[in-house]
């Protein structure tokens, strides 16, 4: 059989289940104040656009790495017989672009 509790110790109990009662009911504010729901969905924003950007970035530098690759020989000489079509493709895209901005004036 339980031992019987005092008046105090229900008291004592009383006062420290209102206190954490308190406490999570302060927490709980805290989580669904809407400067916390802007933060954290801020936060996790930022985590996305830096994951993304971090493999786009990655992608993007072994793309080059592959095509510095491919320009070169084993030796690590220039291929002028790539480099050549390369450099002719990329000032035609060039002319291209001022064409278009010139006749967009």
């Amino acid at each position: 059989m339980p031992e019987a509790r005092t008046p105090a110790q229900i008291e004592a109990d009383i006062v420290r289940r209102r206190e954490q009662l308190a406490e999570t009911l302060d927490e709980i504010g805290v989580r669904v104040h809407p400067k916390t729901i802007i933060g954290d969905a801020k936060a996790k924003a930022v985590g996305v656009v830096d994951h993304t950007a971090g493999r786009a970035f990655a992608a993007v530098n072994r793309l080059v790495t592959d095509v510095k690759d491919s320009l070169r020989d084993e030796d690590g000489a220039p291929r002028v017989d790539r480099i050549v079509p390369v450099a002719l493709f990329a000032a035609g895209v060039v002319g291209l672009i001022v064409v278009t901005a010139r006749r967009k004036r």
